[in-house]
């Protein structure tokens, strides 16, 4: 391994008890040697506003998200679910960084994404359509079958750190393989 590359890492639920965070913690815990993993806050971006949209005028945390994902080397994204889909937050933050088209931090970034639920498809769902929304923005997805941690609140101790073993190495397992595959397109 000869380069240090950076994820930005995007939970897409608010709560301060959030397992989407939690796993995402875990996730930086986890990461492997060579992996970086630096947690983006989607809570201080606006809703969105193609008024707003504009150099010279997006708010700052705008530019400060989406600068972040332009200057990593992925994003890795972990979202519950919220009625079959991603929550409203998680594709607001999106949204902002959708634009412009074709020139947008999202355009050809390498994505991964995660899901987490208490119930058992582990967001499988919310997963689907946050795929299509990020094909939608010409992304490049990390071709894996991917992670759905169902049962989740089961697999966090009461300081809601990833205690259940096999989790913990699914995960571990899939970030290598991320991070081996990012190092693939540099090639």
């Amino acid at each position: 391994m000869t380069k240090e590359l950076t994820l930005v890492g995007i939970a897409g639920s608010l709560r301060k008890r959030s397992l989407s965070k939690a796993l995402l913690r875990a996730m930086g815990e986890l990461a492997p040697e060579g992996l970086t993993i630096v947690s983006a806050d989607i809570g201080a971006l606006p809703h969105y506003d193609q008024d707003l949209d504009e150099d010279g005028v997006r708010p700052e945390s705008v530019e400060a998200f989406k600068k972040a994902i332009g200057d990593a080397d992925g994003v890795l994204i972990v979202t519950p679910e919220y009625n079959h889909s991603v929550p409203g937050v998680l594709k607001n933050a999106i949204d902002w960084a959708s634009r412009p088209g074709f020139r947008a931090p999202f355009t050809d970034k390498p994505v991964a994404f995660a899901g987490i639920s208490p119930g058992a498809h582990g967001a499988a769902r919310a997963q689907l359509h946050l795929e299509n929304i990020l094909l939608g923005m010409l992304s490049a997805i990390f071709p894996h079958r991917g992670v759905a941690v169902g049962g989740a609140p089961g697999k966090f101790d009461d300081d809601l750190r990833l205690s259940d073993q096999g989790t913990r190495d699914f995960v571990a397992d899939f970030l290598t393989q991320y991070r081996d595959w990012l190092c693939s397109r540099e090639g």
